[in-house]
Parts: structure tokens; sequence; C-alpha cells
């Protein structure tokens, strides 16, 4: 059996799966009904000094049928007394003691982190997490992405964190910024244990067309808010093996942003990261996923013969190239399965319109014909076919050596011809 225990920076969880700092993970009732569901760790709504909320507050994506697939918040922190939820990690800390749970946290001056942090850990946190990543409400008042988004602030913030903290730090990071491994170095100089990533992402939901006003709509008005779910992975995939790539960075990285299943947390511990957080998908469809979670996990890693994380953790970042480096010389091209294709000729106006015009109806059959000449092999057929396994992408023996950019500039190595001339 695969042993699915994590440990992070020294902070132990029966599982990598845990509770984001956010909603689902906002009172001690709830992390408790999540601990009893399955769910190995949880990160504390944050605290700080309780704050007013508006109403509303959520915003969402539906697209095509899929309800929520970006989600949108202006929640800020915890509006619940800092007593009540000190009292009440005590009790769950108490009643779990297996359980990961860590403290996000917020505020402005050294004293206050000094305080805070204090209470925290007298409260039972097995670490804490500093939230430099919240990119609305917050940050207008010199906290959140304010502080992410400046790497000397950064890293002094972490360094006070790190002096009054006995138990490991994590630095939440925001990705609100062009380039996320200098504010990784920043709090592991600050001496963070370690990071995660990534909070939400600046953005306007949408706007009501009727009543001219965004939203999520408070009154006549709205804000900017932090975009998350689904929709925001591939952004949060790549900061994460941006991190985990560089020579500079050291400290292990929990990982967040759009995990909605087992194979989603196994795309970001590939990437790097040995734990994983959760949020849009509790809201959307509750604590019970992590069960479903679990069980992936612990096929997958039987199948492929992981007796631990640590085996597959960053196990995909050497695959992870610059482009001037990718094969050049590498070939494939489309093929149909004739007996699975529907005949709905949605390969065929994709190709046309969007690719390089190399799919054509038959004009005798439902299957499309594919000119393998022209076929530049750029996965667009196969991205929008409805049937699973119809069009695969099969390479091509060209004749030509393995060859990249760098290689074609530095020593002159020939490149296959180019296609697609007309």
């Amino acid at each position: 059996m695969p042993d699915l225990r994590a440990n992070i920076a020294g902070i132990r969880s029966p599982n990598p799966f845990w509770l984001a700092s956010a909603p689902p993970a906002n009172s001690g009732e709830q992390i408790m009904r999540a601990f009893d569901a399955g769910w190995g760790g949880a990160v504390w709504k944050t605290l700080g000094q309780p704050i007013q909320n508006v109403s509303s507050r959520f915003g969402a994506i539906h697209h095509r049928g899929a309800r929520g697939i970006g989600f949108n918040n202006i929640e800020l922190i915890t509006d619940r007394p800092l007593e009540t939820n000190f009292r009440e990690i005590y009790e769950v800390k108490k009643r779990y003691p297996e359980h990961a749970v860590v403290v996000s946290l917020m505020v402005e001056t050294r004293e206050e982190w000094q305080d805070i942090i204090k209470r925290s850990i007298d409260a039972g946190a097995d670490g804490l997490e500093l939230n430099f990543g919240c990119p609305h409400g917050m940050c207008e008042r010199g906290m959140g992405s304010a502080v992410g988004q400046e790497p000397r602030v950064n890293e002094r913030i972490t360094s006070w964190a790190v002096d009054y903290s006995s138990v490991p730090v994590l630095v939440k990071l925001t990705p609100n910024v062009g380039d996320i491994v200098p504010h990784g170095r920043a709090a592991q100089r600050g001496g963070a244990h370690g990071v995660s990533l990534i909070n939400t992402i600046k953005s306007i939901i949408g706007v009501d067309i009727d009543r001219f006003v965004p939203e999520p709509r408070v009154g006549g008005a709205s804000s900017n808010g932090g975009y998350c779910g689904a929709a925001v992975r591939p952004i949060a995939l790549h900061m994460t093996a941006a991190l985990a790539r560089d020579h500079e960075f050291g400290i292990p990285i929990s990982g967040i942003g759009g995990i909605t299943n087992w194979r989603d947390a196994v795309e970001f511990m590939l990437l790097g990261a040995s734990t994983v957080q959760v949020c849009t998908e509790v809201m959307l469809r509750g604590y019970r996923i992590v069960e479903d979670m679990i069980e992936g996990l612990d096929e997958y890693m039987s199948e492929h013969g992981f007796a631990t994380l640590a085996d597959f953790v960053g196990k995909a970042i050497p695959a992870y190239s610059e482009w001037g480096d990718l094969d050049l010389n590498y070939e494939t091209v489309a093929k149909i399965d004739a007996g699975k294709c529907i005949g709905c000729q949605l390969c065929v106006v994709a190709c046309q319109d969007g690719a390089h015009q190399c799919i054509h109806p038959t004009g005798e059959g439902r299957v499309p014909v594919i000119d393998e000449g022209e076929c530049v092999g750029c996965n667009l057929c196969q991205i929008v076919c409805p049937v699973p396994d119809c069009i695969s992408m099969v390479q091509v023996d060209n004749g030509f050596q393995p060859a990249t950019w760098n290689d074609h500039v530095a020593t002159g190595a020939a490149l296959r011809p180019k296609k697609g001339a007309h």
C-alpha cells in the first residue's frame, strides 16, 4: 500500500490534501467536518484585525454548460473575533492531533506580527502561512499583494515572522507579478521554511450589461477581486514549476490553484509541490470530494510503483525546458480512427479556420481526410474532437536528427523543411 503521508517543511499530515485559507476553512466546526471527510490538513482563513465584508462578494464564469469554471471573490480576511478563532484552533488541534492545522496571518506592523504569531502558536498551530497574496481590499491597506509584489518587503516581514515563530513558516505568494522567481527567492532569504502558491489573480469576473455595473454587484458599484477555480490551474502550474526548477530556490512548495480532482493534484506534485490546497472546488462540491482524491492518488501511486509521495514530487521538472531547447525536428501528424469518427466535421472547421487547412471533407463519407504533407501536428483537431481517442497525434520518422533552435544557431544543425508554405 502506498504511503500518502505528507511532510512539508516539518508540517505533517495524513495525506497531501489540505483546505486552502478561504471560506471552507473559516471555522473550527467546518474544519472538523473536513477532517472527518478525509482532508489531511487545513490552512485557517486568514487572521488579522477582523473586518466588515461586503454583500454580494462572489462571482463565477459559466461556459458552455459548465458552471463555475472560473470563480471570483471580493471577500477579505476573517470577520470573526480573534479570540473565537484561537479558541476553535485549540479545539480542532486537540481533537485532531495528527492533522495539519496551519494558521494564515495578515497584519501590518512588526508588533502586530509578534503578537498574532505568539497567539497562533499558543493555540496549537502546526505552522503559519503569511498571506502576501490577497489582490483586493487588503492590498489597499498596505498588506496582501502589496507585500507580495515587493521582494524587499516580503523578505523583511518574513524574517520578522521567522524570528518570532517556533513552528514552520510558509509564505503565500501572489501571482500578480511578471516573474514569480524573485518573490520565492525573497521568501527564502527571509528564512521561510516553504512557500504556497498561487493566491488569487486580480480580475473583474464580468459586467451586468443591463445595470452597467461590474460583478459581483454591491449596490450600484463593484471592485476588482481575486480570480480562482479550475480556469487558473495552468497559471498556477507554471509558477509552481518555475520555482521548483530554479537552482537558487530550495524550499518546499504547497501548490494551490484550480485543483478539482486527484489528477490535478498529481500534476502539481510532479511539478514540485509537496502538498496541495483546495478551495473553489470545495465551495462548489463540498468536503467529500477528498474521498475520490485519496482513492485516485492511492491507485495512481500503486500503478506507477511509488511507495511514498517523495518518489514522484518534482518528477516532471527535468522535462520542463526552455523553448530554445525543444527538438524542432520532432514531428507528428494527426490520424483519424474511422471506426470512432461520428462525422461531426468539427475538426474540418477548426483546421480550415484556425489552423493549417490540412483536414478536408471527402464529399462521399463521414470521415474527413488528412493531408499529412501539410499537417504540422498542432493538436487543434484533437482538442475539438468530441470523441475520446478518435484523433491521435502520431510521430513521423522524417530522417532528421534531433536539433534545437540553440543547436541550430550555435552549430548550424539541420532543421526539417517547413510545412504549410501556402
